[in-house]
């Protein structure tokens, strides 16, 4: 399942590393797209969109989510 999260908490490179790093050691993820000019973080996981929300909340990005496909 394919999610798109709005994360307005990212602003900066930092940002979209931590949350990059986050994500690939995650373990649940199978792919993933962060758009810093956007805010927005896409997700590829079989994980419910409440796995990914826990796991960016934990490192101070908390994200909505807005679509799922």
């Amino acid at each position: 399942m394919k999610y798109i999260f709005d994360v307005p908490d990212m602003s900066c490179e930092h940002c979209k590393m931590n949350i990059e790093k986050q994500l690939k050691s995650s373990g649940v993820v199978q792919d993933f797209k962060v758009d810093l000019e956007n805010k927005k973080v896409e997700v590829e996981t079989l994980q419910e969109p409440e796995k990914i929300v826990n796991l960016l909340d934990e490192i101070g990005y908390p994200p909505k989510l807005v679509s799922k496909e």
